[in-house]
């Protein structure tokens, strides 16, 4: 098999990756479909070596839990899974390529990483933001009272000057007609 044969848009892998339970998962029938494999062949393949997926790397669903999941999840038009599906944390998904060892899952795999490691990164330059975002609002907060108080002598400030002044200073006729009545 050719290397580039095996190109997945990372989008798509992307698009696979679920938050469950504070983690970022896939789901077996994604992984499926993107190792070219049956949904029950990666199952089995999972059963036979159920001693490299601890909890912490695969774990189902509880059927509350996938009652939320699946309008989340395509269903097909035969009826679609019948049991809640595996869910595999990014160390299950490094461990598949072990269990799956086709150079498809290989390649796959590594893509999978890839898109992970992105996520990760995304994540990391998301919460610089938010950090900034909350430092911000942690300096203009209680500053509203400030603000208004700014407004309000502006708008004093405007309506002293719309109003009309009594003009001062010299006046050339004004000293004329002193002189004239005196």
């Amino acid at each position: 098999m050719e290397r580039n044969k095996v190109e997945l848009a990372l989008d798509t892998i992307i698009a696979s990756i679920y938050e469950i339970r504070g983690q970022k998962v896939m789901l077996d029938k994604d992984l499926a479909f993107l190792y070219g494999v049956t949904t029950g062949n990666l199952n089995k393949a999972v059963n036979r070596n159920l001693q490299r997926f601890p909890a912490d790397f695969m774990f189902e669903r509880s059927s509350e839990e996938w009652e939320q999941l699946k309008p989340l999840v395509e269903q097909v038009e035969w009826g679609g899974t019948r049991k809640p599906p595996k869910v595999f944390t990014e160390q299950g998904v490094a461990m598949l390529s072990g269990v799956l060892s086709s150079e498809r899952a290989i390649l796959v795999n590594i893509q999978i990483m890839r898109a992970y490691s992105r996520i990760r990164s995304m994540l990391f330059t998301h919460k610089d933001l938010l950090l900034k975002l909350e430092e911000l609002e942690k300096r203009v907060a209680g500053q509203d009272a400030n603000v208004s108080l700014i407004f309000e002598y502006l708008k004093q400030f405007i309506e002293v000057r719309s109003q009309p002044r009594k003009q001062i200073g010299f006046r050339a006729n004004a000293l004329e007609a002193d002189v004239l009545d005196g």
